[in-house]
């Protein structure tokens, strides 16, 4: 069972995503700036799943690779609109990356509302979106 998933906000505040979204199932999307497919797909992705699967909190998690200067403003940057369409949390050092063992970003993580690890799935793998849909269709069935 996951009991805490320690991220920082966009303002470097340290926050809890289990206790922040206590009983929801969550689709944590690791992702980076600088990776194309990231922002190219899967930000995108994750919007169109937040507006399809209104029962499951779709939170984006910015894993630094190199420097831990990531601001609110490199965040905001790679979208189009003045707001964002799903909560986005810094993951400083990669740390709860290693912890989910994922395999590069994107990487989604599905857990359920009592804290279970439910599927990961690394983005770049052949049909890795429509396991995701399977996965989410799954999730929401057992929930």
């Amino acid at each position: 069972m996951i009991t805490s998933i320690l991220v920082n906000d966009l303002d470097q505040k340290a926050t809890n995503l289990i206790a922040t979204y206590p009983n929801q199932p969550l689709l944590l999307l690791f992702y980076n700036n600088r990776c194309l497919g990231c922002t190219g797909r899967a930000i995108p992705l994750a919007n169109e799943f937040q507006k399809q699967y209104k029962s499951i909190k779709v939170i984006g998690i910015h894993s630094n690779f190199t420097d831990n200067n990531t601001t609110k403003a490199d965040i905001k940057s790679i979208f189009t609109i003045n707001h964002l369409p799903f909560p986005i949390y810094i993951d400083n050092n990669h740390k709860v990356y290693d912890d989910f063992n994922c395999e590069g970003t994107p990487q989604w993580v599905l857990i359920t509302k009592s804290g279970m690890l439910f599927r990961s799935i690394f983005g770049s793998q052949l049909g890795a979106k429509n396991r995701l849909f399977y996965a989410l269709e799954a999730l929401i069935e057992a929930e």
